[in-house]
């Protein structure tokens, strides 16, 4: 079970949200993930500079938390290795079907009231509802 970290989960959603709103105010653009490393990848987009300052930034900044202050959250999972690849690579179909990842639609989208980002973070929570349904109750794993 999971610690309930009310403060840390409250910061760390301003954070995401002070970032989203400055990244649309001074470059017109939707903090979605999927959208800003695509532009980092052959064939590299005009404005890669922002998208590598991004990632960067993303990478950096829990570094720079544990080097400051000591805390880091332990990180440990039943799920098999291969159960997670696969998990990710279907994970990358949807999110190129979809038009976008959970922080695009989730975060900017549903910020813009976007029907498109609205039905894709709902079919979103109602899958990962199923799924984990299905494989903790159904099938019993983990």
């Amino acid at each position: 079970m999971t610690e309930f970290t009310p403060v840390e989960a409250l910061l760390g959603g301003a954070l995401i949200g002070l970032a989203s709103v400055l990244l649309m105010a001074f470059h017109g653009r939707i903090a979605g993930m999927t959208g800003i490393l695509s532009g980092l990848l052959p064939p590299f987009s005009r404005d890669w500079a922002w998208r590598a300052a991004f990632l960067a930034g993303a990478i950096a900044a829990p570094s720079l938390v544990i080097a400051l202050s000591g805390f880091s959250v332990g990180f440990q999972s039943p799920v098999p290795l291969s159960w997670t690849i696969i998990s990710g690579l279907i994970v990358g179909i949807g999110v190129y079907f979809g038009s976008g990842c959970t922080s695009g639609h989730g975060v900017c989208g549903m910020a813009r009231l976007s029907p498109r980002s609205i039905i894709a973070t709902i079919t979103f929570m109602a899958t990962s509802i199923g799924t984990v349904f299905i494989i903790r109750h159904v099938i019993g794993a983990f």
